[in-house]
């Protein structure tokens, strides 16, 4: 099965080609990376015991929520800031678990391989790693909020 990584490179990939679609099935597990008409890339990951009404909900609220994303971010517009974004279409957990605390909050130190979250798609928790060294500025979503893919999730000031 492919980590977070491979699968954020694919999507990069796929982002950057002239491909419109991409269908990878391994195991029981298939993901499929379609263009939008826009250009962005849509990722839709199925399990086999993953039931599919669970889907519908989290295509259509999230595209609400990113549209607010860019007037909270709007203040932020230094040079030397680097946005963790959601690498896919999600729910998004500060923590591993509801009684941990988050694994970074606004004045963290952070390496590039640092989990500083996790996103829930249809029953996988997949770790979402800083890919810069620096300093959490600032947290733009919230614990148990929905995310769109490519939405900003931190803030880091990179060293």
């Amino acid at each position: 099965m492919l980590n977070i990584k491979e699968i954020h490179e694919l999507i990069k990939a796929i982002d950057e080609s002239t491909i419109d679609e991409f269908v990878y099935e391994n195991e029981g597990v298939s993901l499929k990376l379609k263009k939008h008409e826009a250009g962005t890339v849509q990722v839709m990951q199925q399990a086999p015991a993953a039931p599919v009404q669970a889907q519908a909900p989290q295509a259509v609220q999230p595209q609400a929520q990113q549209a607010a994303a860019p007037a909270q971010e709007a203040p932020k517009q230094d040079e030397n800031l680097h946005k963790i974004t959601s690498p896919m279409v999600g729910t998004f957990y500060a923590s591993s678990s509801p009684e941990a605390g988050p694994y970074v909050t606004a004045g963290s130190k952070v390496n590039e391989n640092t989990v500083v979250c996790i996103v829930e798609a249809m029953k996988l928790f997949n770790e979402i790693e800083a890919e810069v060294k620096g300093e959490i500025v600032e947290v733009l979503v919230e614990n148990g909020q929905l995310v769109e893919y490519g939405q900003p999730l931190f803030l880091v000031k990179a060293e």
